[in-house]
């Protein structure tokens, strides 16, 4: 199945006479995702005209601007970048086709229908990709989401009684009886309309967004976003779960309404993918922009930062159910992950694709394997660093193949001091960028970090910003 051509604007209104279902592309097959040459970029949306000035404001390497802008504030899922920012470097380059490998909760792919500019991501976190995928349904029959909606609520409602829960899991520690009994209703509600085929996948997928949307507000724990969920750590104000449900959908509609006005395009697809592996599906589609952020070499765990929602749909038991579902797709960013797979360094370091920085991260990584015999945890933050930049340098050149002469890279990236050691991520990875074939790099730098917070580990100064790579 081949994108759409892009279409014709008249006014603040777009007319399409092609409809694709863009959510269902990989019921089917991946490589039949995008086999045609790019398209033109169609007229800039009155969106991008009326958010000018919000985007020179806008904020790189921060999700936090994204918490007011529609469809994008459906989920927040903090690892991410600004999509203003985004809208801004694919009118500045003029791009015609983007790409993003690491796509996230979608923000490349939805600016990219902001611009009416067709785009790609792949993404291999199960669940953040089903939400990325979910939201970019955002072009949905309205009556038809309404009337699935009411549905969901009455089957919820009329539910003799809810699943138990064991009473020490992390689900039944953060919510009152009452929430999560009306939690666990509306879990089955959505169970028994997606089995019933009454609805598309579309209206489904929106469904269950709207219910993972409110898991985080219904409790009554310390949820942000960013951290990992905190039972000991109490909050004010957690809604209770049929209105926040309804308030999600209103929003729904709300944001769907504002974006038709400004003239978005629904040209954009998410495919379950590791970018490590090479970008087959593709076939010889070639991309003039690639937007991405990938994780940073700062050991957080994207596996464990999403195991409320996870563990809440069924999809884990708990944490040690995250390496074989998670984390095993994911690129080498936490201690857990190599722990787990006990990755040896000297195999590592012999790997061809680190050539280019052996001498500097071979040392790195070295004094971090001295330090952790020191420390209590014993963090195994050497093979960690070393399968980072491994998996990088393959992603490169998986890239490498997918761009066109003179096509443009950013990665919006952050450096990090395991231990107290400096690593140079965007230099180092700007030297892999060139070994794989691209031809130039620069880094822009956005923002200082660890300069705030009293219970820092250490006192390294590091920073944040684009890794601008030219092809």
């Amino acid at each position: 199945m081949a994108l759409p051509k892009p279409v014709k604007r008249l006014g603040k209104k777009a007319v399409d006479t092609r409809q694709v279902d863009f959510l269902s592309i990989e019921t089917h097959s991946p490589a039949a995702l995008l086999a045609t040459e790019p398209q033109p970029a169609a007229a800039v949306s009155t969106w991008a005209t009326r958010a000018a000035t919000a985007r020179k404001a806008a904020r790189t390497g921060t999700f936090v601007d994204n918490l007011k802008l529609p469809i994008h504030r459906w989920f927040r899922y903090s690892a991410g970048f600004s999509a203003k920012w985004v809208e801004s470097v694919l009118k500045d380059k003029k791009s015609l086709n983007v790409f993003d490998p690491f796509a996230g909760s979608g923000t490349t792919m939805l600016a990219a229908d902001a611009m009416g500019v067709p785009s790609v991501g792949t993404e291999s976190h199960p669940f953040v990709k089903r939400v990325a995928n979910a939201k970019l349904s955002w072009n949905f029959e309205a009556n038809t989401l309404h009337r699935a909606a009411r549905e969901l609520t009455d089957l919820a409602q009329a539910i003799p009684s809810a699943e138990l829960r064991d009473p020490d899991s992390l689900i039944a520690r953060i919510y009152t009886p009452q929430s999560l009994e009306q939690l666990e209703r509306l879990r089955l509600a959505h169970r028994q309309l997606a089995a019933s085929g009454t609805y598309n996948t579309h209206i489904n997928e929106l469904l269950w967004l709207a219910i993972t949307a409110i898991l985080r507000p219904c409790s009554f724990v310390g949820t942000a976003q960013w951290q990992y969920v905190l039972p000991s750590k109490t909050k004010t104000g957690n809604r209770p779960p049929l209105s926040a449900l309804n308030a999600v959908i209103e929003q729904m509609f709300e944001d769907q309404r504002s974006v038709q006005l400004d003239g978005w395009v629904k040209q954009s697809a998410v495919v379950s993918h590791d970018a490590r592996s090479p970008f087959g599906f593709l076939g010889n589609r070639l991309f003039d922009t690639v937007i991405t952020s990938p994780p940073y070499p700062n050991n957080y765990d994207y596996a464990d930062a999403t195991r409320l929602e996870m563990t809440f749909w069924k999809d884990i038991e708990g944490w040690s159910d995250l390496q074989q579902t998670v984390r095993r797709h994911l690129m080498h960013s936490c201690s857990q992950h190599t722990a787990a797979e006990r990755l040896n360094l000297a195999e590592l370091l012999s790997d061809p694709i680190i050539t280019p920085i052996y001498t500097e991260l071979s040392a790195v990584c070295q004094r971090l394997a001295e330090i952790r015999l020191t420390k209590g945890g014993k963090k195994t933050y050497h093979t960690m660093i070393a399968a980072y930049f491994q998996d990088l340098g393959r992603i490169f050149i998986n890239l490498r193949a997918i761009t066109a002469p003179g096509a443009t890279v950013c990665f919006v990236i952050g450096d990090s001091a395991p231990y107290g050691i400096h690593v140079p991520a965007e230099r180092w990875l700007g030297e892999l960028a060139i070994a794989a074939g691209f031809t130039d790099w620069r880094f822009e730098k956005l923002r200082d970090r660890n300069i705030k917070w009293d219970n820092r580990v250490h006192d390294v100064p590091l920073h944040e910003g684009n890794l601008w790579i030219q092809g």
